[in-house]
């Protein structure tokens, strides 16, 4: 056991995150702290940031030298970021496929070079919508143009004559250049993705997932999507790459899987929802339930569904759930954590209801269950929160198992959690967009810099305050020692929180 501790402290991974935003970027090198593990990542100058694309060329040569450090055995990437710049960049013209091609090819460099590391890479499917921004801001199809597009992406596959209609008066209204730019950028991706299954057949890619960028179950994406699953069939690759829902938690799944591969350790994960037809249901920005995305997890990190002997007890809060539900769900998740089970919890509730997140996060921190949890997130989408709260405890069970595990630095990242999911989204966001509302500023997705400025420090005061009490509850014996609170992307939709915690003396 020893050996393996040292092998795994010494062991390190690679990793190229979607973009700079917290979750894709901040919280993939946490998850290694947790376990001990070091993880990699570009200089923060060459990701980009928001609608200023990351410099992919700078990332491909910092992954050039990476292959060359033996301690790292992992390499986990994102392709939107090799190929486009990240995320964002990756919706709208700009790179060709040609440069993409080009820039994908270091993945083939470091397997030629390090035949024995694990190569993981995550890309995604193409949204419908490109990014919303106001008028003002000169980005591809801005406001109102980005509006008509989703509308038009979401229109059904059926030739009606209504379909067809409406189809033809949106085209009119978005206009051809911008149609046709639009168009040429999915066929760009979509050429992209099948070129990635390439890789993974030729075996320079070990596990690949092809992540469906927030779209639901109709659209320009549907054919897509199945275009993408015959291949993978065809390619008999499907026990190495899968076409699943989600994005922004890839990074985050990837990462764990790579640190239970560390452990030599398959975590069995079995799952329990807060109701009796839980399973069934589906996030209106994905297409397919939220059993789907789970089990698509799961295996991202590293386990296998096990109900029956579980590792780790993830338990999905979703919306709807009644009172009698909760008790029962609270009861359970209090069982499973006093009889030594790690659990995790999922709470979805913020897709109908922000008030009712807060409302069960509250009962949460002041009985006391929230410091036993193992991970806890409730954020953005179905496969957003499942793979945050998967991911945060599978990297607890494999730094236990190995002896590395860090238990301040899983008190920070779930900390961060309570802060920027329950904090954050339920209570400051909120007024934060009230106030700006009252303003006269009804678009909150690209803010004026002295706007940006004033709302950060709002978030900033708002949130101290918010800290102070919820570190009380989580961590009684703990303090903050300092925090770092910004508004990254000069938008309300997120924040970042750097916070250092220690024990009171």
């Amino acid at each position: 056991m020893i050996a393996q501790a040292l092998a795994v402290a010494l062991a390190a991974i690679a990793f190229v995150p979607l973009d700079d935003r917290p979750v894709t970027a901040q919280l993939p090198p946490m998850l290694g702290a947790i376990a001990g593990v070091r993880v990699e990542s570009p200089p923060g100058r060459d990701l980009g940031r928001y609608l200023a694309r990351g410099d992919s060329d700078a990332v491909v040569r910092w992954l050039n030298r990476q292959s060359r450090d033996s301690q790292i055995t992992a390499y986990v990437v994102s392709t939107d970021m090799l190929a486009y710049g990240g995320l964002v960049a990756s919706r709208v013209p700009g790179a060709s496929y040609a440069d993409a091609y080009s820039r994908l090819a270091i993945l083939k460099a470091i397997r030629a070079r390090r035949p024995q590391a694990w190569i993981g890479a995550f890309g995604t499917i193409m949204r419908l919508a490109p990014t919303g921004t106001p008028a003002a801001s000169g980005y591809f199809a801005a406001y109102p143009a980005w509006t008509f597009l989703q509308q038009y992406a979401n229109l059904p596959d059926a030739a009606t004559s209504d379909a067809t209609a409406a189809r033809r008066a949106l085209e009119d209204r978005i206009g051809a250049p911008t149609l046709d730019a639009y168009r040429a950028t999915r066929a760009r991706n979509l050429a992209v993705d099948r070129h990635l299954l390439g890789l993974v057949a030729d075996r320079t890619i070990d596990r690949l997932a092809l992540g469906q960028d927030d779209a639901g179950p109709v659209g320009l994406h549907v054919a897509e999507v199945r275009l993408l699953q015959e291949e993978v069939s065809g390619l008999e690759i499907g026990a190495r790459a899968s076409i699943e829902p989600g994005a922004d938690e890839l990074g985050m799944a990837f990462v764990a899987g790579a640190l239970a591969r560390h452990a030599r350790w398959t975590p069995r994960i079995g799952v329990r929802y807060s109701t009796a037809t839980g399973s069934t249901y589906q996030d209106p920005l994905e297409f397919a339930p939220i059993s789907a995305a789970i089990d698509a997890l799961v295996g991202l990190c590293g386990g296998v569904r096990d109900d029956e002997r579980p590792d780790v007890e993830l338990y999905v809060r979703v919306p709807g759930t009644n009172a009698a539900d909760d008790d029962a769900f609270v009861a359970a998740m209090k069982r499973d954590a006093e009889a030594g089970l790690p659990v995790a919890l999922a709470d979805l509730s913020f897709l109908k209801s922000y008030r009712d997140q807060a409302s069960f996060a509250q009962r949460l921190l002041a009985t006391g269950l929230a410091a036993r949890l193992d991970a806890y997130a409730s954020w953005n989408t179905n496969a957003n929160t499942v793979g945050t709260a998967l991911a945060e405890a599978v990297a607890a069970g494999a730094g236990r198992r190995t002896k590395t595990y860090d238990s301040l630095a899983h008190r920070t990242f779930t900390l961060v959690r309570f802060l920027d999911d329950f904090a954050f989204h339920d209570e400051v966001r909120p007024e934060l967009n009230a106030t700006l509302d009252a303003h006269g500023i009804a678009d909150h997705t690209l803010l004026a810099p002295e706007v940006a400025a004033a709302s950060a420090q709002f978030d900033r005061a708002m949130l101290w305050n918010r800290a102070q009490t919820i570190v009380t509850l989580l961590d009684p014996g703990y303090h903050i020692a300092a925090m770092q609170i910004e508004l990254p992307w000069n938008r309300t939709f997120e924040t970042r929180i750097d916070v250092g915690i220690a024990p009171n003396l």
